[in-house]
């Protein structure tokens, strides 16, 4: 119920893990002109309610436009978010585009039309932005999309890439933000139903069966029952890469360790997963032999 402290508590919680996030990010500064994507769920409802409260506390001033695109889907509300965004007092903008048309051609039947339909959608925001002098574009992903992304990128794609809070477009004139970054999507729910939006469900891609992501979500939702705070753990990991420990020899230069160029975790060697000391120096001890070397005057990591 809105007026009980639960229902404050989760949206205290939510407004302040949203703040977190954008100072962390610097996802918004002064003057900032923000197109806040609204496609009728409950993540960008969400979104849009987080940033209009921000707005009214924030230390900078920015401007906030929603923008809905109606993709011409067979028995669309088209009446529902006007109405929704005219009582909130937010600028917006509906655009029409028939993608839904473009994409049930372009698409086998049976085949996922996220994909393009993706791409269409991206294209017609980014064209909205410009027009309305955006130069920042929100979008309501939270942190298991986060997650879910990085799990779908390593399963099938091979890469460890996740989907980052903040970017800038491949031309360079806006910059995506995500701030709902630090938000689980189970707040999200919970705080949607409280608040009873009129949610519109997408029909077009959101009902199809056996889509990669549905199966990577599942997976987290059964890890997440097994073992309580799995994904936020998950997401942590994300914040805190160690480049010397994975196998990217763009990012790090294991070349130099031959050469007494970079230092090692001790703990790492030995498979202990904390290590308090200072890391060992690589030190040629002669022809074969390799010892490791403590920085002098420090043991225990103490001075």
């Amino acid at each position: 119920m809105k007026d009980s402290n639960n229902f404050f508590r989760l949206q205290n919680r939510l407004e302040s893990q949203a703040g977190k996030a954008i100072a962390d990010f610097k996802m918004i500064e002064d003057g900032d002109r923000i197109l806040v994507c609204m496609s009728g769920g409950k993540d960008s409802y969400t979104m849009l309610s987080v940033l209009s409260a921000l707005q009214k506390r924030a230390p900078v001033n920015f401007e906030l436009i929603a923008m809905n695109l109606d993709q011409k889907q067979p028995g669309f509300p088209e009446e529902v978010l006007p109405a929704y965004l005219e009582s909130t007092g937010v600028a917006y903008r509906i655009v029409t585009a028939d993608t839904y048309s473009i994409v049930k051609e372009k698409v086998p039947e049976g085949k996922t039309t996220c994909s393009l339909c993706s791409r269409l959608r991206r294209g017609i925001i980014y064209r909205t932005a410009k027009e309305l002098g955006a130069n920042k574009i929100a979008l309501g992903h939270h942190r298991d999309d986060i997650v879910e992304t990085f799990f779908l990128n390593m399963f099938f794609g091979g890469k460890l890439k996740g989907m980052p809070p903040k970017l800038a477009t491949d031309d360079g004139a806006h910059v995506v933000i995500r701030p709902l970054a630090y938000c689980s999507e189970s707040d999200i729910a919970r705080y949607a139903a409280d608040m009873a939006y009129p949610i519109i469900p997408c029909n077009l891609c959101g009902s199809q069966e056996n889509l990669q992501r549905q199966k990577v979500k599942e997976m987290l939702v059964a890890w997440e029952r097994e073992t309580p705070g799995r994904v936020d753990s998950v997401f942590r990991a994300l914040t805190q890469v160690v480049p010397s420990h994975l196998a990217d020899t763009s990012l790090f230069d294991f070349k130099g360790l031959a050469s007494n160029l970079a230092t090692i975790d001790e703990a790492s060697l030995f498979g202990r997963a904390a290590y308090e000391q200072d890391a060992l120096v690589f030190s040629h001890a002669g022809e074969t032999a390799i010892s490791f070397v403590r920085p002098v005057g420090r043991v225990g990591g103490v001075a």
